[in-house]
Order: structure tokens, then sequence, then C-alpha cells
């Protein structure tokens, strides 16, 4: 069996308190799920939860998470279980970003992108693939990136972590098959979306950072979240094991497969250009 419908599902969403986190909470409120959410912001959580019980929303489970943290990873996958009897749909969306040349991060940037968008997907998926391979008809979706597909001057430790989470999405998908567990895998690749994940994330020192989030706001980030909510929950529901979201995605997804490894000088000169 596979996931058809949300409607009286349990759904298990990271980094629900703001952007597309909170949008997947909205619409999957709207969709009749009854919800586990989680950030580490609690003001946005709760007022993400608000948004969820306006949606349509009964039942709302909400609990401050660093996703880093694999002890606090399991101790909520754990009291999800116990308090909401299932987990139905697990979307490990939670990610941060750290912008700057790879000579110029500092460790402490490294570590902490790749805690938190790395680690925090291994840490969601591992605690929750148990409980959806014994619903039936689980399913985990896992947020990547175009920067997963494909990599660009300036986003090292991004690029990194993003391929990353597909490699670990796109091998447990095959596990799932192998075994014949009933879970559909789906890694997620977004373009620019209009969230505030520039704003929010690092800098390597030196940059002008309201420039850069000046130009992912008005250039990039051209979908709303809501939109790419839409997408997600309909490719996760039809069971797609990878999900663009975004002409920017399947724009350039196409470029980077008919260059090939060529492609890499194309955006390096369009990079040079912006700077």
């Amino acid at each position: 069996m596979s996931l058809t419908t949300l409607a009286d599902k349990v759904v298990v969403i990271t980094g629900a308190g703001s952007g597309i986190g909170r949008a997947l909470a909205v619409r999957s409120a709207r969709a009749g799920a009854l919800l586990a959410l989680s950030d580490w912001d609690a003001d946005g959580l709760a007022k993400t939860v608000g948004l969820a019980e306006d949606a349509g929303a009964t039942t709302v489970r909400s609990d401050v998470v660093d996703v880093s943290d694999r002890a606090a990873v399991a101790t909520w996958a754990a009291a999800v279980v116990e308090d909401l009897g299932r987990v139905d749909l697990v979307v490990n969306n939670a990610g941060v970003t750290a912008t700057g040349d790879f000579t110029d991060l500092t460790y402490d940037d490294l570590d902490w992108i790749v805690g938190i968008n790395f680690w925090g997907v291994v840490h969601g998926s591992k605690e929750f693939l148990p409980h959806l391979i014994a619903s039936g008809d689980g399913a985990l979706v896992n947020i990547s990136s175009l920067f997963g597909l494909v990599s660009v001057p300036g986003q090292s430790a991004y690029n990194a972590t993003k391929y990353a989470v597909r490699g670990l999405t796109e091998a447990i998908r095959g596990e799932m098959l192998v075994a014949g567990h009933p879970v559909t895998v789906t890694c997620v690749h977004p373009g620019g979306i209009r969230t505030g994940i520039s704003r929010h994330g690092r800098k390597a020192a030196g940059l002008d950072a309201a420039r850069i989030d000046a130009l992912f706001d008005t250039k990039l980030a051209k979908m709303s979240p809501d939109r790419a909510a839409e997408i997600i929950l309909d490719g996760a529901l039809a069971g797609k094991p990878r999900v663009l979201v975004g002409l920017d995605a399947h724009v350039i997804h196409q470029v980077a497969r008919i260059m090939g490894a060529r492609y890499q000088d194309l955006f390096a000169r369009v990079a040079s250009r912006l700077r």
C-alpha cells in the first residue's frame, strides 16, 4: 500500500516555524491531517500552530526541537508516536544556508550547516522510519534542493549537504523497495522559494549580507511557499521518487544534464558577473 490521502493521517514536519515547513503544515491541516510539528524557533512554531488550527486542524502537537541534536529528535519521535499512536508521513524540511567561498567558511560554519541540513535529515529519517514501516502506508519526504542537483560557487557547504540528502534519500528508497516495505520515499529539489532562508543563514566574513539577501529575495525567490508545499505534497501522495519545485529547478537541471560537467564553467561566469 502507499499513502494516497492526508485525511486522518499523522503528518510530521520539521522546520515548521516558517517558509515551506509552515506552508506544508497549513496545507496538511486543510487536508484533514493530524500534525506533529517541530522547529528551533518557539515563536515561529507557535504562529504556525495558530495558522494550522485556523485551517481546520483538530490535532496539532508542537515541540521545540534542534534537529541536529540526536537525542532530542529521538525523544521527540518517541513522544509523537506515544501521543498520536502512529506516523504516516514525515517531511524532513529543516534547513539553513552558509554562503561564502569554501576558503572563507569557518569550521564552525561547516559543523553548523552539516548538523542541521544533513544530520537533521539523518536523525529524522532514522527515528521515524520504523514507525512509517509499521503504519502500512508510510511516506518519507526529504527536502534537498536544486543545489543537490547542481553545484554553484559560494554555496559549497550548502551544496555538500544537499547532495548528501539526495544520496541518502535515494539509497533509503532503494532499501525500502528491496525489503518490500510499504513506504514511499521522495527526494525534493526546490529552486528559489520566497522564504527567509537567506536572511536567516550565515555569510562568510567580508560578504555584503544585505546585498546577498536582496538578490535572493528579488531575483531568485520566485515561487510562493504555499505553491511549493502543494507540489511537494502532491508528489509525496503520488509516491514520486524525485520532485523538482519551480521552473528554475527544471530549467537549470536540464541545462546541467545537457552540458555535463561543463555547466560548472557557465555557472562560474554567471557568478563572476553577479559579484
